[in-house]
């Protein structure tokens, strides 16, 4: 039973933080790159950041450089994503997901509401 599974999500202020977590159960994640994503309310998934299987290259999405970091512990089977200076319209369900070769797996998501 392969699975990921994100957790850190909740309700924070405009300008707080979050620190989300994908952790890998069944498998190990030292393979794989792993991508965020967000889907908010009526509007499509899209791609926050990634980073590959080694750590060392990362990328992010306009609206969240600067203000988020990826980053993994392959020795804890976990990718993280440091969420920082969080506004209101970062608030969606996060996933995560890991990819190898045509290997593709999702996380259920966890909700992150940024509201004052």
């Amino acid at each position: 039973q392969y699975q990921l599974v994100e957790s850190g999500g909740g309700l924070v202020q405009p300008g707080g933080s979050l620190r989300l977590s994908c952790a890998a159960s069944g498998f190990t994640l030292e393979y794989y790159a792993i991508g965020w994503f967000r889907q908010a309310p009526g509007k499509e998934r899209e791609g926050v950041s990634c980073i590959s299987s080694n750590g060392g290259n990362s990328n992010y999405a306009a609206s969240v450089k600067g203000r988020f970091t990826i980053s993994r512990d392959n020795a804890k089977n976990t990718v993280y994503l440091q969420m920082n200076s969080l506004k209101p319209e970062d608030t969606a369900v996060y996933s995560c997901a890991a990819t190898w070769h045509n290997l593709l797996y999702w996380g259920q998501g966890t909700q992150v509401t940024v509201s004052s």
